[in-house]
């Protein structure tokens, strides 16, 4: 048995539960029960298995819209997080509306009983292929502050499928986003879903000891779990878990405990 000394648990380990389509999306063909079925029981899997936070997201209702998605949207959103919490009374929940839209988020978070929102450009204008996204700071903040909401944002830098407009490097975004958007944590990608982090970015961000957490946010897997949980305070881990290591399909439970292993239990 591995002793207690061995184990990070100052390290967050966020599993993600991709939802498939939603109703209203164009591929949507689950009935809304098959789906709350799945996100519950892939978040179980998830918490047996030691993760301490899943971050539910819209994975499958592309094309995204690119900002305000539609009412059916939160509604199904607000009752698959509200399962999950019902479930899973003490887990750390996340949520992430795609593309955009912080305040759907927010809304779904607080009615939902989840603790954070996932926030994908959070300062400055990105060229997506949804068009210019622009995040909206000021707006997210205020919203949160009328709501009296204790919902912690965790924005992307740099976010994967897109190119920031505003900001040159990695660096000027992060500072931004901590000390001008006020973000409670960050997180460094790869170029898209399940692409690898560079090093080198996770480095920087966490170089400039900004007093928010750095999370590494894409492409993390059980060979490069412990190299990233040295160089940052934790990972969003979500391809790698499923079946065939695609995003889109269901978790994996054997690839779940595999990896857990491994992130749990470093290597000396």
């Amino acid at each position: 048995m591995t002793s207690a000394a061995s184990t990070r648990p100052e390290k967050r380990l966020v599993g993600m539960v991709h939802l498939p389509p939603l109703p209203g999306s164009p591929q949507s063909a689950l009935e809304l029960s098959a789906i709350e079925e799945r996100a519950v029981r892939e978040a179980q899997i998830l918490a047996r298995a030691g993760f301490d936070s899943c971050l539910l997201e819209n994975f499958g209702d592309v094309p995204f819209h690119k900002e305000r998605v539609d009412p059916i949207t939160v509604a199904t959103m607000t009752r698959i997080v509200a399962s999950v919490r019902r479930e899973l009374p003490d887990l750390h929940l996340g949520v992430n509306v795609l593309r955009n839209d912080a305040l759907a988020a927010l809304a779904v978070a607080l009615a939902g009983g989840a603790n954070a929102i996932r926030v994908n450009v959070h300062v400055g204008a990105t060229a997506t292929d949804q068009g210019v996204v622009e995040g909206r700071a000021a707006e997210t903040l205020r919203t949160r502050r009328a709501l009296a909401a204790a919902i912690d944002i965790w924005a992307d830098v740099h976010v994967k499928h897109g190119s920031s407009l505003a900001h040159d490097t990695i660096i000027e975004e992060a500072r931004d986003a901590a000390e001008r958007g006020l973000a409670d944590a960050l997180i460094v990608t790869g170029k898209a879903t399940g692409w690898k982090t560079e090093v080198d970015d996770l480095r920087a961000v966490r170089e400039l000891e900004l007093g928010v957490p750095i999370y590494v946010g894409s492409g993390v897997h059980e060979r490069n779990v412990d190299l990233f949980l040295r160089e940052s305070d934790g990972v969003i881990v979500g391809s790698s878990l499923k079946e065939e290591g695609r995003a889109a399909k269901p978790l994996d439970p054997e690839r779940v405990e595999r990896f857990m292993e491994v992130a749990r239990h470093p290597s000396i």
